[in-house]
């Protein structure tokens, strides 16, 4: 899968569809205080508000919703390090499949217990020696099962579009929209999205510094592998690029920039203090981006997707309290 023409707008109007009911339309809320600090209007849309906390619910039930009766009677796998896990379990679980899901020894244990919790099984393996893409699809060869990547697939895409389509419908005149970038699916579909509806939209991806696989790869043209990063932003914890979001995301993301774990932290004391939302390492690093100043010279309205907010109540006293790693 490697042609941008796989996701269209149309996709994602009928994912939207699909979604209608299901997923919630999470709110977008705003902060004088953070307008002042940024020099523009800022609009947080707030997928720490989703189903299973993050924004993976969508696409997961998008694709999921589409498989034969056949293939949701076999049941359905997926690797993820957690969000994209809860969202695959949910979404199987309302659908009537079983679901099994490859997570990291090392995945957060609030993410883990919420997946098993859904009625998924758990299968772990170690994220620093083996390739979860691999492991994934010899779990589903071996088991019959339909597999559901956390992003290389067009009804993931399409389903993760349409927080791009409802951030676009509800404020006009947005300049640019700042997403996290991991697999790059929640980007490409939002971009997708509200490139349909404005060509002129800047589209700016986030990064943790030790993961900059994406800028990387977009500076190289092609894809280029890391090794996986540490970094407190777990689901940014990958080493290459998605091959489909990123023929996608190299035709649509206009740059790239990085965020240290230390301004991540601030970011999320940022937004429980000021905004009253608990939002985790990787969905606050497009709220970092703007805080520090890594966007140059924001236009006057600026859309950022905060991407999920799952974690431990322990661990995010450790994170904003200046410890943890």
């Amino acid at each position: 899968m490697t042609t941008t023409d796989q996701v269209t707008f149309e996709d994602i109007r009928a994912a939207a569809a699909r979604l209608k009911g299901v997923a919630h339309r999470t709110p977008v809320l705003t902060s004088r205080t953070l307008d002042e600090r940024v020099g523009a209007q800022v609009f947080l849309k707030c997928e720490n508000f989703q189903r299973v906390g993050a924004f993976k619910f969508r696409g997961a039930y998008n694709t999921i919703a589409q498989l034969s009766p056949e293939q949701l009677r076999r049941g359905v796998a997926a690797y993820s390090s957690g969000n994209h896990a809860q969202a695959v379990a949910l979404a199987a679980r309302m659908l009537g499949a079983p679901a099994v899901i490859l997570m990291p020894e090392d995945a957060p244990r609030t993410k883990r217990e919420a997946t098993l919790g859904y009625g998924a099984e758990v299968v772990t393996y170690d994220r620093y020696t083996g390739d979860r893409t691999a492991l994934g699809e010899q779990l589903a060869a071996e088991r019959g099962l339909t597999l559901v990547p956390p992003y290389e697939h067009p009804h993931v895409i399409a389903g993760q579009g349409t927080v791009g389509l409802e951030l676009a419908e509800e404020v006009q005149g947005l300049g640019a929209l700042v997403t996290p970038v991991g697999g790059g699916g929640l980007m490409a579909g939002c971009a997708t999205a509200v490139r349909a509806l404005d060509p002129a939209v800047r589209t700016i991806g986030v990064e943790p510094e030790a993961g900059d696989d994406y800028k990387r790869s977009l500076e190289a043209g092609r894809r280029v592998r890391i090794p996986v990063p540490r970094t407190i932003a777990d689901g940014q914890a990958l080493g290459t690029p998605g091959e489909l979001s990123f023929a996608v995301n190299r035709r649509l993301l206009d740059e790239v920039v990085l965020v240290g774990d230390d301004e991540i932290r601030d970011a999320m004391e940022f937004a429980f203090t000021r905004l009253k939302i608990v939002v985790e390492p990787s969905g606050a690093t497009g709220l970092a981006a703007l805080l520090t100043g890594r966007i140059a010279e924001p236009p006057p309205r600026v859309g950022v997707v905060i991407s999920g907010g799952n974690i431990d109540p322990a661990r995010f006293a450790e994170l904003i309290g200046g410890g943890g790693s």
